[in-house]
């Protein structure tokens, strides 16, 4: 590689990491808007997680078939990988496959296997490019995906078969130019390989000096694709690559079902039944619930920015099922594009001074109460997003703080606090109770 292409990938390489550093540190920030709750990871059990979850897709196999084919996506993806740090270094150094020259016989054997995946990678974009769009499945219909979320899977899908394409073009082509007899400066012999080897027969009228041009022409395609990707990544569902990793491990080691109380409430709850109890006072105010992001926890805007957008959660919410506006997809991307927008007035004002807007802009009443708090969004799930929470603290926020709620709901809570029950029998009158009868 000659000086001039080396100070462009510099350039190149500069710029791409550049961009994707800001952003990065841009979504933490946003994510950090979020309340400080304490996240604790007992016994290692976060690490378990993140190799369950994260690594191994745990409950992506309870539909093995789909979990097969995302697995060698998946794996196809972070270990193609390794071979772009390859192709980094030989950018920023001007060498030339500079690890066939540390160990020649293992690289052959690891461009293998990269080959190998890379033609798995290929047929299941293709699979799942069909599934989306041929096969009418409700979660990739629904209208949470209207506008730009319903083409971003088929982007990235295109983008990765263009990108093994120009993989196997590359080799093919250098591997190809080996077999001259006369020696082309910058090459190694690292003879052929399985795969892009079968494409040698399609070469054969093309000069050496052109087989140049294509090998570089998709060596540098090819890389550039892949700081494209990695920049667009931030901006897209496929963020979860990345937050998958912190997300699986800060997730509620408690288990799945249990619901955090509200500290202030609970100790009126225990002083109703232990009047000797002594309260811890504070003089800090406080909300009841959440009514924008600074309300919730950071933990729940880092679940907003690792959805998928897969639509699973959706898929099994009953109150979707059943025709209701609830949809737990939603209420996530709902989330994460409010905290996007406060982001961009920091960005532009280096705080937030208040929009006069809320969460409840965009998610409305009518979502919240359709909830049952079954859970079956957070089990379903394949990357431990909580839905569940974030709805409860809105709900929270609008019975208790704007005591918005409807009539029957009202008369249980009343009965609740006067009565400890949800039906209105004093409590001292519960001995009495006669099932047999109405109360």
């Amino acid at each position: 590689m000659d000086i001039l292409q080396q100070i462009i990938f510099w350039i190149l390489f500069i710029l791409s990491v550049g961009i994707f550093t800001k952003r990065m540190v841009s979504i933490r920030r946003n994510i950090l808007l979020g309340q400080g709750e304490a996240i604790t990871v007992k016994n290692n059990s976060g690490l378990k997680q993140v190799f369950l979850l994260a690594l191994g897709q745990k409950k992506m196999f309870k539909n093995p078939l789909v979990a097969i084919l995302h697995f060698f996506i998946y794996a196809g993806f972070l270990i193609i990988n390794l071979e772009m740090i390859e192709i980094i270094l030989d950018g920023l150094m001007g060498t030339h496959r500079i690890f066939f020259t540390i160990f020649p016989g293992l690289y052959r054997l690891l461009i293998n296997i990269f080959e190998f995946l890379a033609v798995s990678v290929i047929v299941v974009c293709l699979v799942f490019l069909a599934r989306r769009n041929l096969v009418h499945i409700d979660r990739f219909k629904s209208d949470d995906l209207k506008g730009s979320p319903r083409h971003d899977a088929n982007i990235i899908l295109v983008a990765e078969i263009i990108l093994m394409l120009l993989f196997f073009l590359m080799n093919a082509s250098d591997t190809y130019l080996q077999t001259f007899e006369y020696q082309i400066h910058h090459l190694q012999n690292t003879g052929s390989f399985i795969f892009s080897g079968l494409l040698h027969p399609y070469l054969h009228n093309f000069a050496p000096q052109t087989l140049i041009y294509i090998e570089r022409f998709c060596w540098w395609m090819h890389i550039s694709g892949v700081f494209a990707f990695l920049n667009y990544l931030t901006w897209s569902k496929h963020l979860h690559i990345i937050l998958a990793f912190p997300n699986a491990y800060f997730a509620n080691p408690q288990g799945i079902g249990r619901i955090q109380n509200m500290k202030t409430v609970q100790q009126e709850v225990v002083y109703g039944f232990d009047p000797s109890f002594v309260q811890e006072n504070s003089e800090t105010p406080f909300v009841f619930g959440a009514r924008d992001i600074q309300d919730l926890g950071w933990k729940n805007l880092l679940d907003a920015y690792s959805c998928t957008e897969c639509g699973r959660c959706s898929a099994v919410c009953p109150a979707t099922q059943t025709g209701k506006r609830l949809s737990p997809r939603k209420i996530m991307m709902d989330t994460r594009d409010r905290t996007e927008a406060i982001g961009r007035q920091m960005d532009k004002s280096g705080k937030f001074v208040g929009d006069g807007k809320s969460l409840f802009d965009s998610i409305t009443e009518e979502e919240l109460r359709a909830c049952t708090t079954c859970n079956a969004c957070v089990e379903a799930c394949p990357v431990s997003i909580n839905p569940l929470d974030i709805i409860i603290q809105l709900r929270r926020y609008l019975i208790m703080e704007k005591s918005i709620a409807p009539q029957e709901w009202n008369l249980m809570f009343g009965n609740i606090e006067n009565n400890f029950a949800p039906w209105k029998v004093s409590p001292e009158d519960r001995t009495n109770w006669n099932l047999n009868k109405p109360i």
